[in-house]
């Protein structure tokens, strides 16, 4: 035991995306940019469904929480990243590098768990309209927000401790440019076929479990169409329409990057900046432009702040 910490890992050197400087400068702005729209789109979000009364409802609550968890999840890895590309500081200690990890996967989870229980919301507001108030009234709604965070954070836990229980006594260089379980383990001197299995067994269950959960909920919401109204398929097919483009576009990555062996593909870094920079400014984005509800509430609050 001595042993090894002596010879403990004290810090990591990230590869980063590219070695071309050129690059390197069109990547910051394209990033930086993003992460600011990520910002303030859903910042923007946030306020709307606060300050509007009429958006105090389950769908709305949340939307609203997604929008922060996105900010967040944003926020672990792009300003390290933006750090590295402008100041050329690619290094992490080791104990920001578990940090980073730990939250990178608690806030992951918790939009995978969001995303199930926002597709819940729908199928009981569609196919049992009459019970929805009872069914998801504000204290249903409050311990739903409280499963996701608590099964979060014991799947972080999970991750974070099959992690910083390994050896780590050689190589230092994590191909990528923030730190994840797959890159991180790699570098450990010892064996991780176990390791690599347990971590792969536990990510995977809750994506795919939750990715068929959500595809089992839409296929029953537009069976169910059949019996609604025009005006009332056409709300419905709207509302599921953006958030199961959400979900495509987080889950698709998501399952790529974690429900597969410890193997390494040369596309593993565009995904990553895909699920790590673009998927939290989608969010806005789509339930901005195609949510007329959402569109309404934040045309009245910019007349009435104008008026004010």
């Amino acid at each position: 035991m001595d042993a090894l910490n002596e010879t403990r890992m004290t810090e990591f050197v990230f590869l980063g995306l590219t070695e071309n400087w050129v690059l390197e400068i069109l990547f910051s702005v394209a990033f930086f940019v993003t992460y600011v729209l990520t910002l303030l789109g859903n910042s923007l979000i946030i306020v709307t469904i606060v300050f509007t009364l009429r958006l105090h409802t389950p769908m709305y609550f949340f939307l609203s929480h997604l929008s922060f968890i996105d900010i967040c999840h944003s926020s672990v890895t792009v300003p390290k990243m933006l750090e590295g590309l402008l100041l050329e500081t690619k290094t992490i200690s080791f104990d920001n590098c578990i940090a980073q990890l730990f939250f990178l996967h608690l806030f992951a989870c918790a939009e995978i768990f969001l995303l199930t229980i926002m597709a819940y919301d729908r199928y009981v507001a569609i196919c049992a309209p009459l019970h929805y108030p009872n069914v998801m009234n504000i204290r249903v709604c409050v311990q739903l927000i409280f499963a996701l965070w608590l099964g979060g954070t014991v799947h972080s836990l999970v991750q974070t401790f099959l992690t910083i229980r390994l050896p780590y006594c050689g190589r230092n260089i994590i191909d990528s440019y923030f730190c994840d379980v797959p890159p991180v383990i790699k570098l450990a001197c010892t064996d991780t076929y176990l390791t690599g299995m347990l971590i792969v067994s536990n990510s995977g269950a809750i994506s795919l479990t939750c990715f068929l959960a959500l595809v089992t909920s839409y296929m029953v919401i537009l069976v169910s169409l059949k019996r609604q109204s025009a005006e009332g398929r056409r709300k419905a097919l709207s509302t599921c329409s953006a958030h199961f483009m959400v979900v495509a576009f987080f889950f698709g990555p998501c399952i790529f990057l974690y429900t597969r062996p410890d193997t390494s593909f040369s596309m593993d870094k565009v995904v990553s900046v895909f699920y790590t920079v673009v998927t939290p400014l989608l969010n806005p984005l789509i339930y901005t432009l195609r949510n007329e509800e959402v569109k309404s509430a934040i045309k009245h609050l910019r007349q009435k702040q104008v008026f004010s």
